[in-house]
């Protein structure tokens, strides 16, 4: 049985599954139709909180591909350099360049580059994929945990206004009888049958229900705004709810209910997936007791420029004079033996154009005609020996924080099943008191219908009626706060379970 009716839409606006808002064209629109799971998925996609945590799932699936990217590829890195040094005085040790015959050294250009591959393994490194990937699990299970609780967020507002709008109801009517009961007295008073207490006391009671329905209506319209808060949307048309929410009899067992939430309660999932990340991180704690392998190998070249070849040319041409003196010299010596020797050829000393030339050519390097070094490869095996009791107690936190997530889960069992009899036994509360206020309703619609009759026939004072319409008035509103209640206990029950209950 639908509790709840509905007053007749102007729509200009079609609503999507998404709740997709498009512009109003040529029909200004008055109102927009919105249904329960329409303001879940507006939430899902634009209400901030959520959308915070849901982001968090982008930087774990980037971890799991770290993980990865550091077990199967090595690290690669390119460097390269220039560098200037000035003209000047050198030192090489306790000497100076003088000293050695390079005095008035030019300046020079340096460039250089250097390619390198490394790699490093360990226990770490080969279980961080499996680390990564369930952290990753436990971020998914704290999303839907996050979903569930928006859901019911959403849903706990959405009964509110629903709330709301039957309290304004209620208002209204109290409202329309309040003023009828004016008019009625006055009659009355105008037969002779009436006083003029009762007709003030009739006036106050219509403004006393003008108050309420001030009220009311101002307690909707909190209600709306915390709905669209919680949704995530600013919207200035009059939203209208249509999703009917009916009353049924709760015929679950709590046994069944509990053995449902075990496999479906979102918190209870977020925690057991904790628990494997957890468990994951004894491993690597345990992993620190392995060796680390370290392979590199690198590529590397450099070149330097000199400012200007003077200086070489100048030693070069010296060194040619002398190694031609020394020809000639040991010539003469041939020449002076008994038996003389063949000279010996001592134009080949003679510093040429070409050696010049030769000379200008290999200084003009700078920047990237580079001289390659020698490569370089590299294995390193390391086995930690001692580390003063670090690793024991890294390993013997991971396995605190693991076997304090196997108590957190008892404790979210245990809280589960509580929470599913308090809730269930809420909710037979709230079915059973809703029944009783429907039958006390019917019996205070009978009492004030016939203290409006007595009292029009003059047979009852107004006294009788105001009594009978406070009766009503309590009745409607307790009814809808029966029914309410059992909503409310419905939300909680199937938020505790973690799977919707509603029989629609």
């Amino acid at each position: 049985m639908s509790l709840f009716g509905r007053r007749g839409l102007t729509l200009a606006l079609a609503l999507a599954p998404a709740l997709i808002f498009r512009p109003a064209s040529a029909q200004e629109i008055e109102s927009i139709a919105l249904t329960l799971p329409d303001a879940i998925e507006v939430a899902r996609r634009s209400n901030p909180g959520f959308q915070r945590t849901r982001n968090d799932l982008q930087l774990a699936d980037v971890d799991v591909k770290a993980a990865k990217g550091a077990l199967y590829l090595p690290s690669v890195t390119a460097s390269g350099g220039m560098n200037w040094q000035g003209a000047g005085e050198q030192t090489f040790g306790s000497l100076t360049a003088d000293q050695l015959g390079f005095g008035n050294e030019p300046s020079f250009y340096f460039s250089s580059y250097r390619l390198g591959l490394d790699y490093r393994f360990d226990g770490a490194t080969l279980l961080a994929p499996g680390q990564a990937k369930a952290s990753r699990s436990a971020t998914r299970a704290q999303i839907t945990s996050a979903d569930a609780a928006l859901v019911q967020q959403i849903t706990q507002l959405y009964i509110e206004v629903l709330r709301q709008e039957e309290q304004l109801k209620v208002s209204d009517s109290q409202l329309e009888r309040a003023r009828f009961n004016l008019r009625l007295s006055q009659g009355q008073f105008d037969f002779g049958t009436a006083t003029a207490v009762d007709v003030a006391q009739a006036d106050v009671a219509a403004g006393r229900a003008e108050v309420t329905v001030l009220q009311t209506q101002n307690a909707l319209d909190n209600a709306r705004i915390r709905l669209l808060q919680a949704m995530g949307v600013d919207l200035e048309e009059e939203v209208v709810l249509t999703t009917p929410f009916t009353l049924s009899e709760p015929l679950w067992e709590a046994n069944e209910l509990y053995a449902l939430g075990l496999a479906e309660n979102p918190d209870l999932a977020s925690l057991e997936a904790s628990r494997n990340a957890s468990a994951y991180a004894v491993k690597i704690a345990r992993s620190s007791y392995l060796p680390t392998v370290s392979l590199s190998a690198s590529l590397s070249g450099f070149t330097r420029q000199s400012s200007n070849v003077t200086g070489q040319i100048a030693r070069s041409e010296f060194q040619s004079q002398s190694n031609i003196a020394g020809c000639l010299a040991q010539n003469d010596l041939f020449s002076r033996l008994a038996n003389p020797l063949p000279s010996l050829d001592c134009t080949r000393f003679v510093f040429t154009d070409q050696q010049e030339d030769a000379i200008r050519s290999s200084n003009d390097v700078f920047p990237f005609n580079f001289q390659k070094s020698p490569p370089t490869a590299g294995l390193t095996i390391s086995l930690p020996l001692f580390q003063g009791f670090s690793r024991s107690r890294q390993v013997e936190a991971a396995k605190v924080d693991r076997d304090d997530m196997d108590h957190n889960i008892r404790e979210q069992e245990l809280a589960l099943r509580a929470d599913i009899a308090a809730s269930l036994a809420d909710l037979r509360t709230g079915y059973r008191t809703a029944v009783l206020e429907q039958r006390n309703l019917d019996v205070a619609d009978r009492q004030l219908e016939l203290a409006r009759e007595r009292f029009s026939l003059g047979l009852a004072e107004f006294l009788e009626l105001v009594e009978a319409e406070t009766l009503k008035v309590e009745a409607d509103r307790s009814l809808v706060a029966a029914i309410f209640t059992y909503h409310d206990a419905l939300a909680t029950l199937e938020a505790v379970v973690g799977v919707p209950l509603r029989r629609e």
